[in-house]
């Protein structure tokens, strides 16, 4: 089966400092795959070099369906079928959570997700749907967030940081939704802190460090000993 998304050789940079070296990473249709790795690894790096927040060196870096998008404007790259869910959530403070989710269905994309279905999906946001989007919890913003991307239709939602700041009952309550958002085949690459969270959710990992790709492989097959020494160990 070919590959949704495929980066090649990505590098990325922030100025002079360069924050990714050589990543290969391949997302099938249908796959949901984790990214995992202490602070500063690139994990986010690599997700905003996708998303089109960031430039890669060349467009070939970046392959999705099999057609080069690498630096490719971010409306384009949502457009086309991949959404971001940012750390931090990125909330329009001045909006209310419907008009925040409205706002993730500019493109006009078609698919099964429009206000009823993401109501659906998490109903805590129809009760409070004309509220101040950041007046809501942690968690409720965080659903927020994910109904925005999902309300693009992407073929690829990117999930950064999904549990970041939130009490583990909500971090369970937001990864229970995973699945009934991947039914219909979307693909997912989820970057998750919580190693064993990330390979539950998952069916296949790689481990960022120090802006390379430390280890990949089967989320249930790799051995806890070999993730901790990729996880902390030095890359050669």
């Amino acid at each position: 089966m070919s590959a949704l998304l495929e980066t090649r050789a990505l590098s990325a940079f922030y100025g002079d400092f360069q924050a990714l070296f050589g990543i290969d990473v391949t997302v099938a249709p249908g796959e949901v795959i984790a990214l995992i790795g202490s602070n500063g690894a690139g994990k986010s790096t690599f997700l905003k070099s996708v998303a089109g927040l960031l430039r890669p060196r060349s467009a070939g870096q970046i392959l999705y369906r099999g057609e080069p998008v690498g630096g490719a404007a971010a409306a384009s790259i949502v457009g086309k079928g991949i959404a971001l869910v940012p750390e931090g959530r990125r909330l329009f403070a001045s909006l209310s959570v419907e008009e925040n989710l409205l706002l993730g269905a500019f493109s006009k994309r078609p698919g099964r997700w429009n206000l009823q279905s993401v109501y659906s999906l998490f109903p805590a946001l129809r009760e409070r749907r004309h509220h101040a989007a950041t007046a809501l919890s942690g968690g409720q913003q965080q659903m927020v967030a994910i109904g925005r991307a999902l309300m693009s239709n992407p073929d690829l939602l990117m999930c950064d940081e999904l549990s970041l700041g939130l009490a583990p009952v909500i971090v369970r309550e937001i990864y229970a939704a995973l699945p009934a958002i991947v039914a219909d085949g979307m693909s997912a690459i989820v970057v998750e802190q919580d190693v064993q969270l990330a390979r539950r959710v998952s069916s296949r990992f790689y481990c960022f460090q120090e802006g390379r790709v430390s280890l990949a492989g089967v989320s249930a097959e790799v051995s806890d000993e070999a993730i901790t020494q990729a996880y902390f160990g030095a890359v050669a």
